[in-house]
């Protein structure tokens, strides 16, 4: 009796929304809304009536993940229509929630985060992120330009904000699979550091080293950016996609830490995801939650002003700010696509729990910044020398200069 009221509650509420979806709930009956519909959901469980009848995103994603629904088509149609259902017009979090997950033992979790995501497996990643591995946003300069193009105009992107000249000392916290530290090197002559504490990715950057000749000229290592020695000074340095998993907290010893390590004149380049409001840290409809239990535990996100605040209170000087929203969501459209398009070779690879969370993710993430619920940066800073000043070129224009020609002899 009780699971035919909540059945016939749940039915009452769609069809009241008029959502272009047919609903099969677990063979007994069958829900046609729209004509014609763009999602098919199969309720696997009665037990998931109570997620429908009182829906959040980030529920209805906990369904899918742990199979107990089931959806088929187009990606873009089923989260727009999971926003409708779920009156998440928003998706701010206004509560000003404080994630303190990472307090608690922030050099243990902090590995252990970085582990969770990354070590996960290569050829995972490389069915469908670019050729170079690049797993942050690219830069589109053109709507049709393939995602390898974007990729490698970011990676100059950043070099050309950073004014990098050959012999600098250049260091990339968070270095990934080594795409920039590898374009700083070949392209822009520079002695390139990076930093990791992702031990698959240390072993790859660490063997295409060799592979690429570059001993000597680049070197990786397996560490916290805390444990950086401050002996060692960088007249360049930039962090991609990593100060979100640093925390509101920690943000002024993670900048204060790249003062010390920046040689006077120095630049440094922080490109992150960012929080779209004041006084917000983190996405409503139970996508935070969703985030921290399935993606990306101890991840917290703050609003563009608080980096640049936090950059100024250890006597960073902010020079560029650059908002790199449209092409984030461009950039995680191209990977859902690429990911669906492989889904066999992906669910051999992780399973099947493991490709619908990064499916729903990267789709679910692809979206919010379309809707302007989160944004990305890049922010570019400075050392100023003694005196005050700070060294860098007046106009913009070494920024979007002719293509690059490679240096000759640095590859």
């Amino acid at each position: 009796m009780l699971r035919t009221q909540m059945l016939n509650l749940v039915e009452r509420k769609l069809r009241y929304r008029v959502l272009p979806v047919s609903i099969n709930f677990w063979g007994e009956r069958e829900l046609h809304l729209g004509n014609p519909f763009k999602v098919k959901l199969s309720v696997r469980s009665p037990q998931v009536l109570g997620s429908l009848a009182n829906p959040t995103l980030g529920k209805l994603a906990q369904n899918y993940v742990e199979q107990q629904i089931d959806l088929e088509g187009d990606i873009r149609d089923i989260i727009r229509l999971g926003e409708v259902l779920c009156d998440a017009g928003s998706c701010i979090d206004r509560k000003n929630r404080m994630n303190l997950s990472w307090l608690l033992h922030p050099r243990q979790s902090n590995s252990k985060n970085i582990s969770y995501h990354y070590d996960v497996s290569d050829d995972f990643y490389a069915l469908w992120l670019d050729k170079r591995l690049v797993y942050s946003c690219g830069y589109f300069k053109h709507a049709d330009d393939s995602l390898d193009l974007a990729q490698e105009q970011k990676l100059d992107h950043i070099c050309r904000k950073l004014d990098l000249r050959p012999g600098e000392r250049f260091l990339d916290i968070g270095c990934g699979w080594g795409g920039l530290f590898f374009w700083a090197a070949e392209n822009y002559g520079v002695q390139a550091t990076g930093i990791t504490l992702s031990e698959n990715q240390y072993e790859h950057v660490r063997a295409e080293i060799i592979k690429r000749g570059l001993q000597g000229r680049c070197d990786v290592r397996l560490m916290d950016y805390r444990d950086m020695p401050e002996t060692e000074q960088y007249d360049k340095i930039a962090s991609v996609g990593m100060f979100e998993h640093v925390g509101r907290k920690n943000l002024p010893h993670y900048f204060g830490k790249i003062f010390r390590l920046l040689t006077p004149g120095g630049l440094v380049l922080n490109h992150g995801i960012t929080a779209a409001n004041l006084g917000t840290d983190g996405l409503g409809s139970g996508i935070s939650e969703f985030v921290e239990q399935y993606v990306f535990p101890g991840g917290e996100l703050v609003h563009v002003s608080n980096v640049i605040e936090a950059m100024s209170q250890q006597n960073l000087e902010c020079v560029d700010t650059e908002s790199l929203r449209p092409h984030y969501a461009k950039t995680l459209w191209h990977w859902v696509d690429r990911l669906e398009a492989r889904r066999d070779e992906a669910k051999q690879l992780i399973g099947e729990k493991k490709y619908r969370i990064w499916q729903i993710y990267m789709g679910g993430s692809a979206h919010a910044f379309e809707r302007g619920w989160m944004s990305l940066f890049q922010i570019l800073a400075g050392k100023p020398l003694a005196d005050g000043s700070l060294p860098y070129p007046f106009t913009r224009e070494h920024f979007y200069g002719p293509a690059l020609k490679p240096l000759q002899g640095f590859h």
